[in-house]
């Protein structure tokens, strides 16, 4: 999985995504070595700018289908993630699950003075509004802690490093199947992981691909 966060929508940034994407895919096999042997690769991006207009949703997903009827390409190895941080308008006490915790963190962490309670029981969290803070320290205060301009961009990296982690719970486990079959296990897989996570049958479809009536299978499957 490619990680970023952009503020910027500089040119060409658009294609530097598909290019990395499609990088990261063709580099993956030695001189000699079988296709199936190929893991999917998934870029999940996330901007401080709209960059589709046109559609509401705050996540979208973008996948190889064919052009007229909208078919998937039989392998669904590339997918590109975007999260689009200004379409995120949801306040404090309308926060739904974990990732509506995370994105309303990415948009108000500079005017955060503490913590939520309602973010307080989450770890990872709780580290990133550290970190955040000192982020915004001056240098006359960093000074004690770090003196170089290094130690701010770590600190944000970090902050990206603690978002990824809730967002792509469960997305990384593999996918080592190269199959359709394969793929579809995976998603069932990353759907049982955060239905026990408690998020909402909308954001899991979203983030997995799966139907609402295929996650209502899941739902009702039993545990083993």
């Amino acid at each position: 999985m490619i990680i970023e966060m952009q503020v910027l929508n500089v040119e060409g940034f658009e294609k530097r995504i598909l290019y990395n994407a499609a990088k990261s895919y063709s580099t993956q096999l030695k001189s000699g070595q079988a296709y199936n042997l190929l893991n999917p690769v998934i870029a999940l991006t996330i901007t401080d700018f709209v960059m589709f207009s046109e559609l509401s949703n705050v996540i979208s997903r973008f996948v190889l289908k064919e052009k007229d009827f909208l078919i998937d390409y039989p392998i669904y190895d590339i997918e590109l993630i975007f999260v689009e941080l200004p379409k995120f308008k949801k306040q404090l006490s309308e926060l739904e699950n974990i990732i509506d915790k995370w994105l309303f963190f990415l948009n108000n962490a500079r005017g955060l003075t503490d913590i939520p309670i309602e973010m307080d029981n989450i770890p990872e969290m709780k580290k990133a509004f550290y970190i955040a803070n000192q982020a915004n320290l001056t240098l006359e205060e960093l000074d004690d802690q770090e003196k170089s301009e290094f130690f701010i961009q770590d600190q944000r990296g970090a902050i990206t490093g603690a978002v990824s982690k809730a967002l792509k719970q469960g997305l990384q486990e593999g996918l080592r199947e190269g199959t359709q079959q394969g793929m579809q296990q995976e998603k069932v897989e990353i759907a049982k992981k955060m239905l026990g996570l408690m998020m909402d049958d909308r954001t899991i479809c979203e983030v997995t691909g799966l139907a609402i009536a295929e996650l209502e299978l899941v739902k009702n499957s039993p545990v083993g």
